[in-house]
């Protein structure tokens, strides 16, 4: 039995004192209205209405329960009212500063069309982190190394010469390789990867194939980052997405294969859930990462 039909259709016949009234204030044919109220009777072990009177006439023991039964009712409406409002609060998400405008723009726009209203707030990998352990958002997109990650963006290194070689190793970077005086080539890092299992990784490299320590740097900014490249022969860490809006050449690099990885970390596991379940391909699109649902699909 629906109880709490049950006592809409109660509620609405015993106020107008007709079952045809009533089943049209709550919305539902007479037949159905009589076989709540019969159902809600034989629960209640008493007759509600006078069923020989003309009309739908309230016993002694239905205008009792009436009262008490138009509270309920009233606090159902008011809770389906309060879900609405809920259903309708943002949630805070911390998303990579380095997505565009449009992005976020996209990003948000498919939210709300599978129902999630977005308030997204950018920032750095460490600030995000810090966000979601103070609770300032309701989740964050956190970086993690790749093979944790639900999100997952290949790096690479962009330049301006489109004279680069199909895939660029480091060691070739080396003082006394390139024929003449030339300026030492640089690797910039962007904030977005000054994360251990990036920068790490590169200047392990670095070391290893005997780079000069200033040869490798991390940039104040993708800004910053992206005007050195432009502006002289040094390359940018970055996604082939990345390199394309900057007008750049991308190519992978030959010792190492770095990549971005993303998570959701989240005060409430269901927001961390919603977020992965419902925005994966429209969060994978504002990363510039394949979608993880398709490569599931194809697999």
């Amino acid at each position: 039995m629906d109880v709490l039909g049950a006592w809409r259709a109660f509620v609405n016949v015993g106020e107008r004192g007709s079952f045809t009234e009533g089943a049209a204030a709550t919305r539902i044919p007479q037949s159905v209205a009589s076989r709540r109220v019969a159902a809600l009777e034989r629960h209640l072990g008493e007759r509600l209405f006078d069923r020989s009177s003309r009309g739908a006439v309230l016993t002694q023991f239905g205008r009792d329960m009436l009262p008490a039964a138009r509270r309920l009712v009233a606090l159902a409406d008011d809770l389906e009212y309060e879900a609405d409002r809920a259903r309708l609060n943002p949630l805070r998400l911390a998303v990579p500063d380095i997505c565009s405008v449009g992005d976020l723009a996209r990003l948000a726009v498919e939210a709300r069309q599978d129902g999630v209203r977005l308030d997204l707030h950018t920032a750095g990998p460490v600030a995000r982190a810090e966000l979601a352990r103070a609770r300032e958002v309701r989740a964050a997109l956190v970086a993690v190394p790749p093979a944790g990650a639900v999100w997952s963006v290949p790096l690479g290194l962009a330049g301006t010469s489109g004279l680069l070689p199909a895939t660029v190793y480091l060691e070739t970077l080396r003082a006394g390789r390139a024929a003449g005086p030339v300026r030492r080539t640089r690797v910039w890092i962007q904030p977005e990867d000054d994360v251990p299992h990036i920068r790490d990784r590169v200047m392990r490299i670095r070391d290893a194939v005997g780079l000069q320590p200033a040869q490798v740097g991390v940039a104040a900014g993708l800004a910053a980052a992206a005007a050195e490249v432009l502006g002289s022969g040094d390359l940018l860490l970055c996604s082939g997405r990345q390199a394309a809006e900057l007008g750049l050449h991308w190519r992978p690099i030959g010792e190492i294969s770095p990549a971005r990885g993303f998570e959701v970390a989240a005060a409430v596991g269901d927001d961390a859930e919603r977020v992965r379940s419902r925005l994966r391909g429209p969060i994978a699109r504002c990363l510039g990462a394949p979608d993880p649902t398709e490569a599931h699909d194809q697999g």
